[in-house]
């Protein structure tokens, strides 16, 4: 009786060494131009070509600037270099390239499941850690090193070590102004950020099965938050759903047997997991993080915590540090934060339905004085999408900067970064020390609580903004 996972990993093995270490094949691979310049350069090196090219995809998005002028604007001379290489070595490799001046180009992440490429069963990598977001798909997929991305590209293989299994059930049903970015964050929060350390999470239980797949893509996306790096869930008729008519989607009398076989992509009924862990959706609240991990994750309601309530010596220094440089206060209420710069973005909630939910919150209100707001696509489909429902004009008339596509404030690569001392509502996926900019303040939160931290100033509970 095997889980998903082990059904999927057993199917790749090439070769399986006696210390348990496996030699598995790569369905599929996604480049980006920070992690890739290095193992293209290491192949023409040792005479080596990619194996596969028609199984790789590449698109630019850490470094690329969200403005109109964009294509002037890649200003660091570095960032300019990664792009112009990974353009190279796409068109020297035949690689599909979503180049900078394309509609399909955006967040690796977000690109990569809408060209119906990532499908349940399959194997996917992507040298960069949140590639577990497209584990949601039923697939098991993992972030990997730069020596790795080479590995691939030259061998369409990767040695990798098969790790524990834990299922996470997610009962009950998820209340007014409660999103997956809650649930997740909550799961972290429980957890705590090496929880998940050495093994693969699938994510189970009814309110799991109620999510879009947007909403499973978050999920997924932040369980290398928690630890590990594979985060999935079973494929049903949503994923099925979402999979059908996309360019690389099998097609014509090809569809019926891929969806059958996508249909076998869950856990037998008895299949033993390591570890079992579960939480009720429905006593979920709006989260928001007031530290420098997710881990800091408390409902919105809360108050900053003391430290000196903390026996554990190691657990207390780090909770001092990090009020240090978040300039917070034990007690203060959550809701009584100020913020500076409001971000919604990042392959964590870019997609069409996290801006429709965050268009829900800013309809009809207006960003606060004092307050920048910016609204960052995660692709350049879900950019025309949201343009063909409204979407951008709510955020514009509520005083929201309307962006193109990219990573943009997730991280200090790009224009888009928080100065000395911002402190931003943020809807991306990590709040470390510099993480949006050297000494800027991040709170992560979901699409809906970042509108409502606009609109009010200072971070908000959403379901207060939705009631009046």
């Amino acid at each position: 009786m095997p889980t998903l996972f082990r059904k999927i990993w057993d199917r790749h093995i090439v070769t399986e060494r006696t210390d348990g270490t496996c030699l598995l094949y790569v369905d599929r691979h996604l480049v980006h131009e920070v992690t890739s310049p290095q193992a293209f350069e290491a192949l023409r090196l040792a005479g080596r070509r990619v194996r596969r090219p028609l199984s790789l995809l590449a698109v630019p998005d850490h470094n690329v600037p969200t403005s109109p002028d964009r294509l002037e604007r890649i200003e660091d001379p570095d960032s300019r270099k990664q792009i112009e290489t990974l353009r190279k070595n796409a068109k020297a490799a035949g690689i599909t390239l979503f180049d900078i001046d394309d509609v399909r180009q955006g967040i690796v992440h977000v690109t990569g499941p809408e060209t119906g490429m990532i499908q349940p069963g399959i194997t996917a990598v992507c040298g960069d850690s949140h590639t577990s977001t497209l584990g949601a798909f039923g697939a098991v997929a993992f972030g990997i090193g730069t020596s790795e991305v080479e590995h691939a590209l030259a061998t369409q293989t990767l040695w990798q070590k098969r790790p524990r299994e834990m299922r996470i059930t997610v009962a009950g049903e998820m209340g007014l102004g409660v999103s997956a970015k809650d649930v997740i964050l909550s799961v972290i929060a429980k957890l705590g950020t090496a929880g998940g350390t050495g093994y693969a999470i699938e994510y189970a239980g009814e309110a799991i099965r109620r999510m879009s797949m947007e909403e499973r893509m978050t999920v997924c996306n932040m369980t290398i938050e928690a630890g590990s790096r594979f985060g999935l869930a079973a494929a049903d008729e949503t994923t099925i759903s979402y999979l059908k008519g996309r360019a690389a989607t099998p097609g014509g009398e090809l569809w019926e047997p891929a969806s059958a076989h996508w249909r076998s992509m869950t856990s037998d009924p008895d299949a033993p997991f390591e570890r079992e862990e579960s939480i009720d959706a429905s006593r979920i609240v709006p989260q928001v993080t007031w530290g420098t991990s997710p881990e800091d994750a408390l409902p919105v309601t809360g108050t900053v915590p003391d430290p000196a309530d903390q026996a554990d010596s190691g657990v207390r220094a780090r909770m001092e540090r990090a009020l240090r440089y978040m300039d917070l206060l034990p007690g203060t209420p959550m809701m009584e934060i100020r913020v500076d710069k409001v971000f919604i973005g990042s392959c964590t909630n870019a997609r069409i339905e996290d801006l429709r939910l965050a268009a829900r919150v800013a309809r009809g209100r207006k960003v606060a004085d004092g307050v920048t707001a910016m609204v960052v696509p995660g692709s350049g489909l879900v950019k025309r999408q949201a343009e063909k429902e409204g979407i951008d004009r709510i955020f514009l008339e509520a005083g929201f900067q309307w962006r193109l596509p990219g990573c943009s404030m997730c991280l200090g690569m790009n224009p888009d970064r928080l100065k000395p001392g911002e402190r931003c509502a943020s809807t991306s996926n990590r709040n470390y020390e510099g993480r949006q900019g050297p000494g800027g303040r991040t709170h992560l939160m979901s699409p809906m609580m970042a509108a409502a931290a606009a609109v009010a100033g200072r971070i908000a509970d959403v379901r207060e903004v939705l009631a009046g």
